[in-house]
């Protein structure tokens, strides 16, 4: 009887067995790839529009610092010129002041003195010389009131005597022509009393007679 021969093929299953779990880490290795790549992509993102923010916060305060600086220089040069005219408007204001003081203490002394004169209280051997020193005395105030008239008009206190006050100042006299005319208000007496009363003597010999 014939031999025969068995024909075996070979099946190589195990070793495709063996082939699966490589394959299936090396997959599980690519993905873990790409995963960490996008997470990097992600963080990268992340930090540009960080920056971007940051970037647009810088300029935004760049620029309102450079507002600032603007503002803070024109209002320092308008306040600091500010100040220094009123300081000097302060100062006039303060000589102006002392001046009208004076004058009203000029003007209040005056008022007394006229006020105690009465006429109705006159009589005929007094007369003569009560109406000289009435005379005088009216005389003299009306006198220094013209000059202070003169003196304070165009200024802000114009407007006492009788006369309209200039909205803007007068132009500052020297201190020697202000001291002059104080000097002249607060001692009237001592330069036109000679006179006055000469006028008034006249006047009182001229009625006697």
């Amino acid at each position: 009887m014939p031999s025969t021969n068995e024909y075996t093929h070979p099946i190589n299953v195990r070793s495709r067995q063996l082939d699966m779990p490589t394959r299936g880490v090396y997959q599980d290795d690519y993905d873990d790839k790409i995963k960490s790549a996008q997470l990097e992509l992600e963080r990268i993102q992340e930090e540009r529009e960080e920056l971007e923010r940051k970037k647009r916060e810088l300029e935004e305060l760049t620029s309102r610092k450079r507002a600032f600086l603007s503002q803070q220089v024109e209002l320092t040069e308008k306040l600091s010129s500010a100040i220094t005219l009123i300081d000097r408007e302060l100062n006039e204001l303060r000589e102006e002041t002392d001046q009208i003081e004076q004058c009203r203490a000029c003007f209040a002394e005056h008022l007394d003195k006229i006020q105690k004169h009465d006429p109705e209280k006159w009589t005929r051997d007094n007369l003569p010389e009560k109406l000289e020193k009435a005379t005088a005395v009216t005389d003299m105030a009306a006198d220094e009131y013209d000059q202070a008239a003169a003196y304070f008009e165009g200024t802000r206190a114009g407007g006492i005597f009788g006369r309209p006050s200039k909205a803007g100042r007068r132009k500052p006299k020297s201190q020697k022509n202000e001291s002059e005319f104080l000097q002249q208000l607060l001692n009237g007496f001592a330069f036109n009393l000679p006179i006055i009363v000469l006028g008034a003597a006249g006047l009182v010999v001229y009625f006697m007679k």
